[in-house]
């Protein structure tokens, strides 16, 4: 994305008024989005979202099928590559109950229906900083938890689940022709290629079949962050990060001489180290 080369953007409600009602407004406040597709439904934007590649996606949080925020969890895990990151995500909210907290987060941005003109206004201005900032890759100005965390307290929300998630303690694993059972919290990083996922502790290198969107959604965010979309690093593993001939930030893990990529989507995490 250069000056010259419009945002486009994807629109997701399952009301087919409230689409027509927010493109409408965004015309108005901001005349030189492109919207170039509108989803009725979780699944649509996802698919929407992996056949355009749109710089930005507005999700309504309750839709049938599949939720916004659930949509927003798999658009986040869709494939980058040089010319394409993973969208902004804006929400479309008619309960202000969802916007107080996680929002401030400052990792995503909201929408009240009807959207006003106002608000929407603020939230352009919010979006657009944002994707200035991605294109000049520059780290996004936000001390906030990974959108990951952020989806993960949403999702709690929205699914009407008070009580805190159990997140998967062990880890199944094929070592050499044996089964064994691996603590979760003895893994240093997951990294995961087209078939199978290794599995890293100090003392073991073990394969798994369960890909990283799988991971993402059963480990603790706390615990382990994703670095890109193929990776999760146990945080207290973490011994240093550093940067390459080629600007790419690495992150170290304590122990080991291997260092991982944190791909630009996720810089954010280690500002100021």
């Amino acid at each position: 994305m250069n000056a010259t080369t419009p945002i486009r953007a994807v629109l997701a409600d399952d009301e087919r008024l409230m689409r027509e009602q927010l493109r409408s407004r965004l015309t108005e406040v901001w005349p030189e989005l492109e919207i170039v597709a509108e989803a009725k439904n979780g699944l649509e934007a996802v698919e929407l979202t992996r056949e355009h590649k749109p710089d930005l996606v507005f999700l309504d949080i309750r839709m049938p099928g599949l939720t916004g925020v659930d949509a927003a969890r798999q658009i986040a895990q869709l494939p980058e590559d040089d010319d394409w990151l993973v969208p902004e995500i804006v929400f479309i909210t008619a309960y202000d109950q969802y916007a107080v907290e996680a929002f401030e987060q400052g990792v995503a941005d909201y929408v009240l229906k009807p959207a006003e003109r106002d608000r929407l206004q603020l939230t352009v201005a919010r979006i657009k900083k944002r994707l200035a900032q991605r294109a000049g890759q520059e780290a996004v100005d936000t001390s906030a938890a990974p959108l990951q965390q952020l989806l993960h307290k949403l999702s709690a929300q929205v699914n009407g689940a008070a009580a805190k998630p159990a997140y998967l303690q062990w880890i199944q694993a094929t070592v050499g022709q044996a089964i064994q059972m691996i603590p979760v919290e003895d893994v240093l990083f997951f990294i995961s290629d087209e078939k199978y996922t290794r599995v890293q502790t100090a003392k073991i290198e073990a394969l798994i079949r369960k890909p990283i969107k799988e991971l993402v959604d059963e480990l603790d965010p706390q615990l382990f962050w994703q670095i890109h979309r193929s990776t999760l690093v146990n945080a207290r593993a973490i011994d240093g990060i550093t940067r390459d001939f080629r600007g790419r930030q690495l992150v170290g893990v304590k122990g080991l001489s291997e260092k991982l990529e944190v791909s630009r989507s996720y810089t954010h995490l280690f500002k100021g180290m």
